[in-house]
């Protein structure tokens, strides 16, 4: 038999290289993967980890998938070194989105909105953190007021945001020249999110995206602020010995996650979609959470992190136009990264040990 005890002091090297190794075994799995499936490993490894490096076209993709999975983590980075277990970004998502296209569809040229000019984009961007806050403030005031578990609040209005997008969508926003499909009318050129790049759809939100990086940095190793959020996540005893809020620290973490989903969701629906539908929901919002635990809830590690699971995403479009391949092969390589850092992370912190059978 065998007993999982705690190390006196894990080790901080095997701690830092503890994703590297989860992406190996993902790796090696995913080679006995391909080899069940009858389909040459190469060229499913190089689906997943080439193809989406080989041009200047596939690095701009990148960026379209990598953006919003390094905005939502952050904010999921903020909540989970807080203790606030915020599951439900994905609806944070969906409800910026929603905020965000609802000022778009106002922003056409003859709307009182056009002496704006390509300022809307900002009121757009604008709109989209506020809605997700207000819907991560749902959760914090349920939580606050109630002491309602937050895992399973904002787990479920991510359903409620996904409905009402419905509602919407098949609803009053339908466009009404829009043979019937669920989808809102197209966003105005002027909304849209400014291209770096001409032919490419990479775009400003990968700016933003780099400063948010550095303002999370900068918020939680060099502010007050950020260092009592972390203190009361870490230790709530001394935090209220300290005299830190936990309510403030709360209500800060949730609505700092919510507006970064928020944003993701902005630049989503101003960005490469350019109207509302149904698809929204592309599940970033629960992907960012495996993006902040393999970027180690450090900013840095994070785009990082995000970078590679933005070529899980395209390798899986890949490997499904390509090899013929299921599109569920992109939750595969991504629950197996999860689970590897997981069981990496275990015996980072622990050891097995030994234990002979009683008589």
């Amino acid at each position: 038999m065998f007993k999982l005890e705690p190390r006196a002091q894990p080790s901080k090297a095997m701690s830092m290289a503890s994703p590297v190794l989860a992406l190996a075994i993902t790796v090696l799995i995913g080679v006995v993967l391909f080899v069940a499936l009858g389909i040459d490993p190469l060229k499913g490894l190089g689906a997943f980890f080439v193809e989406p490096l080989k041009s200047a076209y596939a690095l701009s993709e990148l960026s379209v998938k990598a953006v919003p999975l390094v905005l939502i983590a952050l904010g999921l980075a903020v909540c989970f070194r807080a203790n606030v277990w915020n599951i439900g970004a994905e609806g944070q998502f969906v409800f910026g989105a929603l905020a965000a296209g609802w000022v778009a569809m106002q922003a056409g040229p003859e709307t009182g909105w056009a002496w704006l000019g390509r300022g809307v984009v900002v009121v757009i961007l604008l709109a989209g953190v506020l809605g997700g806050m207000v819907w991560a403030g749902v959760v914090a005031w349920l939580r606050d007021r109630f002491n309602a578990s937050e895992i399973l609040v904002s787990l479920m209005l991510v359903y409620v945001a996904e409905q009402v997008l419905g509602y919407l969508v098949y609803g009053p926003w339908k466009d009404p020249n829009g043979y019937n499909f669920p989808q809102t009318i197209s966003f105005d050129a002027v909304t849209k999110v400014p291209r770096l790049v001409d032919g490419l759809r990479l775009n400003v939100g990968a700016l933003i995206a780099l400063g948010a990086v550095l303002g999370l940095w900068a918020f939680l190793f060099r502010t007050y602020q950020g260092f009592a959020l972390q203190v009361g996540g870490l230790a709530p005893a001394a935090a209220r010995y300290a005299g830190f809020s936990s309510r403030r620290a709360l209500w800060m973490a949730l609505l700092i996650s919510g507006g970064a989903a928020g944003l993701a969701g902005a630049l989503e629906v101003a960005g490469p979609l350019g109207q509302l539908t149904p698809y929204v929901p592309a599940g970033y919002g629960f992907a960012a959470i495996i993006v902040a635990y393999v970027g180690r809830l450090h900013p840095v590690g994070i785009v990082f992190s995000a970078l590679l699971m933005s070529m899980f995403y395209i390798g899986g479009e890949l490997a499904q136009s390509r090899l013929g391949l299921p599109k569920a092969l992109t939750g595969v390589f991504q629950g197996l990264l999860l689970f590897a850092l997981l069981a990496c992370d275990t015996l980072v912190h622990h050891r097995l040990r030994f234990v002979g059978a009683k008589s």
